[in-house]
C-alpha cells in the first residue's frame, strides 16, 4: 500500500488519509438544474491527450486508459491490493472494510486515521488472516450494530469475522447458504436487525432475501424478491431491496436469461426493461412482498429520515421513495452533459446532515452534489467534484466525505513493466466544500471527460459536403463504405511489436516477434505503426463490452469479485445497456451488418471437428474451393445479433484454427460481398489450444494477413477500412502500461508508412467507426471521444497487401499430427528472434510436464472453452515458456517456474468456477 502524492502537498491536520492535494480554483461555468452547459467556454475534448501516455501526469491530471484524466478533489490513498468492489465504514468511523478483487486479497481493513491498510484477508501466503477463496460479492461487507462482528458476502454465503479491539478481524466462520438447484447464493447486501440478533441477507443468485440467525447462520425466514436482489436498507419495520433484473416475467413477454431466470427484455437489444425495489414488511407474518417500480438496473439503496434513495445505473437516474407511502415521489436525472443521456453510472448515494445529496457517477469519475430538502421538493443541482477512477461507494466519516474508487489510479503497481492485473484502488476524502467551490470544480470534471458542446451534432445537409475518410460531423459522407472490425485476444504492444525499432517498444518483453507475426509486422510497416493505443478492460468480459457497447456496464464492473452469475455477458441480460450495441446503431443508421463470431454465445460442432481435421479441411477448402466438411452452427441470445450472424463461423474457440475461420469468411465474401459493418472474433492469439502458443499466434497472424490480402485485392478495397484490435491486453507485460495494445488501421486512406504516437483508445476506435458509418454514439463515453481523423488521409494509396507466409509452424505441439501432415513454414528472417521449435530441453521436461497437467484443467479448448479461465500469472508464463522453447525465464523471474511456484498464482482468474 502506498499513499500517492500529486502536485504540492500539505499536511492534513485531521490525519485522515494522509496528504492533501492542493486544489487550484477554476472558472465557474454556467449551470442549469440538471445539466451543465458551458456557454462560450471551449472545453477540451479527448484529442487534447496529444501524445500523452497512460500513467503520465499532465496539467489536466493523470491519463488513464478510458479516454479520461483523473485528478481527484481532496486527499488520495492508493490501495495496491486490487480493485475495490464494495466498502463500509465501521460504526465508530475508525476503520473501513473494503472487499477487493484481482489482487492479493479478498478483504482489506483500512485505518482511516493513519491512512494505512492494517490487515489483508484472503488466500495469499502473505495475508495476515486466511480464508478459503478470494471471491467476494457485488455489495459490501457489513458491521454489526455494536461493531463486534463483520459479515462478508461470498459466492456460497457469507464469511463472519470477529472484530478485534484494534479494528482487525479474526475467527473467520463460513455461513453457507445452500444451492437452490444449481444456483449458488451469490450473496449481496446484508443488514443487521437493530438488536444485532438477525442478519437480513440478499441472496442474489436465488432471487430472495433470507433472515439468518446472527449467532448460528441458520435461515429463519425467506422472502421471494425480484430478479438479482442486490442493495438493501431497513427503514422501521421494512426492508427495501433493489432488484437489478427487475420484476418477474409475465406470460407472453419477451425475455432473456440471467443465471437461469428469464428476465423481461428488449426484443432487439436483449437489455432488461424493468427495475424494481422489493418492500418486505418484517412485521407481516404472511411474508408478503411489495414492489415499487424504479429505473433500470437499480443498485445502491440508501435511507435517511424516512426517505429511500435508489441509484438506477443504466438509466442514469436516482429514484426517491417516500417510505410512508412506498411510492417514488421524485426521480433525479444524473445527466451532467447535454450531449448524452446515459453512461454515467450513478452507483452510490449518501445524504449529509446539512442536506447535501451526494451521488457517485462511476463512469464519469465524479461525485454529483445536490441540495435536498424533502422527498417531495425537487433537488437543486449544485455541481460535481472529481474523483479517482470509477468511484463506487460514498460515505460520511465525521465531517469528511470518503469515496471508494474501484480502479484507483489504474493498473500502475509496477515501475519497470506493467500488466492489466497490476490493479489498484483508492480512497479519496475531503471536507464537503461550499457551493462556490463545487461549482468551480465542475468544469474540471468536464475537462477530464472530454465533454464539449456539439460533440455529436449531426450534419445539416449531406449533399453539400465532399466525402472524406472521417467526416467532421455525424451523417456527413465518408469515402469509406465498408468497415471490418477484427477482434483478437489479450496481447500487449510490447508482446508483439516490442521488437520494431521504429516504435516505442521493449524487445525484452516481446513474446511473438517478427518470425511469429510476420503479417502484423508487414502490415505495420505498410499501413502505419500505432504505439500509443490502449485497451480499457482488464479481461474479456470487459473488453468485448467496450468494443460493442463503448462501455463496460456497471453490472460487469461490479461482478468482477466472483464472476459466478456470468462472465461473458453475451447471453446475460444484465450485461446489456439499454442504448444498444454498435450493430444495432448501424442498423438504425440504415447500414448492413454481418457478424462472424463476435459476441456470440452458442456453438454446435459436428462429429469429427477436431483441430486436426479442421486444419486439413482448411487446406482442402483453400486448394479446391470446396465447402467445409464440418459446418459449425452458431447462435446468439441477442435477437438483433442473431439476425446478422453468419453461420459456420465459430465463436471463441481455440480448438478451431483461425485459418479455418478465415476460409469460412472468404467463401461468404466471394459469394455475397461485405456488409457496411463486418465484425469478427479471431481468438487464437489467446493461446491455450491444441497447438503450441507460438503456433496459435502464428495461425492468427496468417488468418489476418490472408483476410487483408483478400480484401485489398477485391473491388471493395477502394472504399474499405480494416480495424485490427485486441479485446484486452491482459496476457503479458508492457513497459509503458499494461493496457497498451497492438492495433492496426488498414485502408487506402490509412497514413501509410508512419509511426503514430497519438493517444488513442478502444473508445476512439469505436467512435471512428461510428463517424465513418453515421452511427449515433451509444453513451457519454463514445459521445465524448474524438474520432481518429489524424490516422487517416484523404489522398488514398490503393496499393494492396500480399499476405506473408507463416514462418512458425502452425502444428507445433499438436498431437496426434493431422492426417494431412504437419505444417512446413517458410524461411525465417535471420535478423529477427529465432523461430520457436516447440522442443523442450531435457533439463525442463519435468517442469513442462507439470504445465501440461495444469493446462488440461483450464477449460481452454473444446465446447466448454472459456476465455480467461486460467490464472493470469500462470497463463502468461506458460505462453512465454512455449514461445521461447522453455529456454528463457519470464521477464522479471530468475528461473522457469512450475505452475504452483508462480508468484501471484493465488490471484483468481477472471472466471474460475470449476
Amino acid at each position: 500500500m502506498q499513499v500517492s502524492r500529486r502536485r504540492r502537498v500539505e499536511k492534513d491536520q485531521s490525519g485522515l488519509l494522509g496528504n492533501r492535494i492542493r486544489r487550484v480554483p477554476l472558472v465557474t461555468a454556467g449551470i442549469t438544474a440538471l445539466a451543465v452547459t458551458a456557454a462560450g467556454t471551449a472545453y477540451a475534448s479527448t484529442h487534447t491527450f496529444g501524445t500523452s501516455q497512460v500513467g503520465q501526469v499532465t496539467d489536466k491530471g493523470q491519463v488513464v486508459s478510458s479516454d479520461q484524466y483523473i485528478a481527484p478533489y481532496g486527499d488520495r490513498m492508493v490501495i495496491n491490493d486490487g480493485k475495490i468492489m464494495s466498502s463500509t465504514v465501521s460504526p465508530d468511523h475508525a476503520f473501513m472494510a473494503a472487499s477487493v478483487t484481482d489482487g492479493d486479497a479478498a478483504l482489506v481493513i483500512v485505518d482511516l486515521k493513519s491512512s494505512k491498510v492494517v490487515q489483508r484477508i484472503g488466500t495469499n501466503a502473505a495475508d495476515e488472516l486466511k480464508i478459503s477463496g478470494n471471491d467476494v460479492g457485488q455489495e459490501g461487507p457489513v458491521y454489526s450494530p455494536d461493531g463486534k462482528s463483520l459479515w462478508l458476502g461470498r459466492a456460497g454465503g457469507y464469511t463472519k469475522f470477529t472484530v478485534n479491539a484494534d479494528g482487525t478481524l479474526s475467527n473467520p466462520q463460513n455461513i453457507t447458504i445452500a444451492k437452490s438447484g444449481t444456483k449458488q447464493a451469490l450473496s449481496a447486501a446484508a443488514v443487521f436487525s437493530a438488536d444485532g440478533s438477525t442478519v437480513y441477507a440478499a441472496v442474489n443468485g436465488q432471487n430472495r432475501v433470507v433472515a439468518l440467525d446472527a449467532a448460528t447462520g441458520a435461515i429463519k425466514q425467506s422472502w421471494t424478491t425480484g430478479t438479482a436482489p442486490r442493495g438493501m436498507v431497513q427503514v422501521g419495520d421494512k426492508l427495501y431491496v433493489s432488484n437489478e433484473g427487475g420484476r418477474p416475467a409475465k406470460d407472453g413477454e419477451t425475455t432473456m436469461n440471467s443465471y437461469g431466470t428469464q428476465v423481461p427484455a428488449n426484443g432487439d437489444t436483449g437489455a432488461s426493461t424493468t427495475g424494481t425495489v422489493s418492500v418486505i414488511d418484517l412485521s407481516d407474518s404472511a411474508a408478503a412482498v411489495g414492489s415499487i417500480d424504479v429505473g433500470l438496473h437499480p443498485t445502491a439503496v440508501y435511507a435517511k429520515n424516512g426517505v429511500v434513495f435508489v441509484t438506477n445505473t443504466a438509466d442514469s437516474t436516482v429514484s426517491v421513495i417516500d417510505a410512508k407511502q412506498d411510492k417514488v415521489v421524485q426521480t433525479i436525472t444524473t445527466q451532467p452533459w447535454a450531449e448524452a443521456s446515459v453512461g454515467y453510472d450513478p452507483n452510490a448515494v449518501t445524504l449529509t446532515d446539512d442536506g447535501r445529496l451526494l451521488v457517485t457517477l462511476g463512469r464519469a469519475n465524479a461525485v454529483a452534489v445536490y441540495k435536498f430538502t424533502s422527498a417531495q421538493e425537487p433537488v437543486a443541482y449544485v455541481g460535481m467534484l472529481p474523483t479517482d477512477y470509477y468511484p463506487a461507494e460514498v460515505a460520511t466519516v465525521g465531517n469528511k466525505v470518503v469515496v471508494s474508487n474501484t480502479r484507483g489510479i489504474d493498473a500502475r503497481r509496477k515501475s519497470s513493466k506493467h500488466g492489466t492485473h497490476d490493479t489498484t484502488s483508492s480512497l479519496t476524502s475531503f471536507d464537503l466544500p461550499s457551493d462556490d467551490v463545487i461549482k468551480s470544480q465542475t468544469p474540471k470534471v468536464f475537462q477530464h471527460n472530454g465533454w464539449t458542446t456539439d460533440s455529436v451534432k449531426r450534419a445539416d445537409n449531406n449533399g453539400q459536403v465532399q466525402p472524406v475518410a472521417v467526416p467532421a460531423r455525424l451523417g456527413e459522407p465518408s469515402t469509406i463504405k465498408h468497415v471490418f472490425m477484427i477482434v483478437k485476444e489479450n496481447r500487449t504492444y510490447d508482446q508483439v511489436f516490442g521488437d520494431m525499432p521504429q516504435g516505442n517498444g521493449d524487445s525484452s518483453l516481446t513474446t511473438f516477434g517478427k518470425n511469429v507475426t510476420p503479417n502484423q509486422h508487414a502490415l505495420a510497416e505498410q499501413f502505419g505503426l500505432y504505439d500509443n493505443t490502449y485497451d480499457i478492460g482488464t479481461n474479456s468480459a470487459e473488453g468485448h463490452s467496450w468494443l460493442t457497447q463503448a462501455d463496460d456496464p456497471e453490472y460487469t464492473e461490479s461482478s468482477a469479485g466472483e464472476y459466478t452469475r456470468s462472465y461473458d455477458t453475451e447471453d446475460d441480460v444484465l450485461g446489456h445497456q439499454k442504448s444498444g450495441f454498435i450493430w444495432t446503431g448501424a442498423k438504425a443508421a440504415g447500414k448492413s451488418v454481418k457478424d462472424f463470431g463476435e459476441f456470440q454465445s452458442a456453438e454446435t460442432k459436428p462429429a469429427g471437428s477436431s483441430w486436426q481435421n479442421l486444419y486439413c479441411d482448411t487446406k482442402n477448402m483453400q486448394a479446391t474451393g470446396a465447402q467445409t466438411a464440418y459446418p459449425i452452427k452458431v447462435g446468439s441470445a441477442i435477437p438483433s445479433l442473431n439476425d446478422v450472424s453468419v453461420q459456420g463461423f465459430p465463436k471463441f474457440d481455440t480448438s478451431v484454427p483461425d485459418i479455418y475461420k478465415e476460409q469460412i469468411w472468404e467463401q461468404d465474401f466471394e459469394k455475397n460481398g461485405p456488409a457496411n459493418l463486418n465484425m469478427f472474433w479471431l481468438s487464437n492469439d489467446h493461446t491455450g489450444g491444441p497447438a503450441n502458443s507460438a503456433a496459435q499466434v502464428a495461425d492468427n497472424d496468417l488468418a489476418v494477413g490472408r483476410m487483408v490480402d483478400k480484401i485489398s485485392h477485391s473491388k471493395y478495397w477502394k472504399d474499405s477500412a480494416i480495424f485490427v484490435l485486441e479485446d484486452d491486453s491482459q496476457a503479458g507485460s508492457d513497459h509503458i502500461d499494461g493496457h497498451r495494445a497492438p492495433i492496426q488501421i488498414i485502408s487506402p486512406y490509412a497514413q501509410h508508412g508512419t509511426v503514430d504516437n497519438h493517444y488513442y483508445s478502444q473508445i476512439t476506435m469505436v467512435r471512428t467507426i461510428e463517424q465513418i458509418l453515421g452511427i449515433d454514439p451509444m453513451n457519454q463515453m463514445d459521445s465524448a471521444a474524438t474520432p481518429m481523423a489524424s490516422a487517416f488521409t484523404n489522398n488514398p494509396d490503393y496499393t494492396p497487401f500480399t499476405a506473408v507466409p507463416n514462418r512458425t509452424s502452425l502444428t507445433l505441439g499438436v498431437s496426434p499430427a493431422p492426417s494431412c501432415g504437419t505444417d512446413t513454414p517458410a524461411t525465417a528472417d535471420p535478423a529477427a528472434a529465432p523461430v520457436p521449435t516447440g522442443k523442450v530441453p531435457a533439463s525442463e521436461q519435468t517442469v513442462a510436464a507439470k504445465w501440461d497437467n495444469w493446462k488440461s484443467k483450464q477449460r481452454l479448448t473444446g465446447s466448454n472453452a472459456v476465455p480467461d479461465y486460467a490464472n493470469p500469472e500462470q497463463m502468461n508464463r506458460f505462453t512465454w515458456y512455449e514461445a521461447h522453447d522453455w529456454a528463457k525465464p519470464y521477464p522479471g523471474d530468475t528461473k522457469i517456474y512450475a505452475p504452483d511456484e508462480v508468484p501471484g498464482a493465488y490471484i483468481p482468474s477472471s472466471e474460475n468456477d470449476g
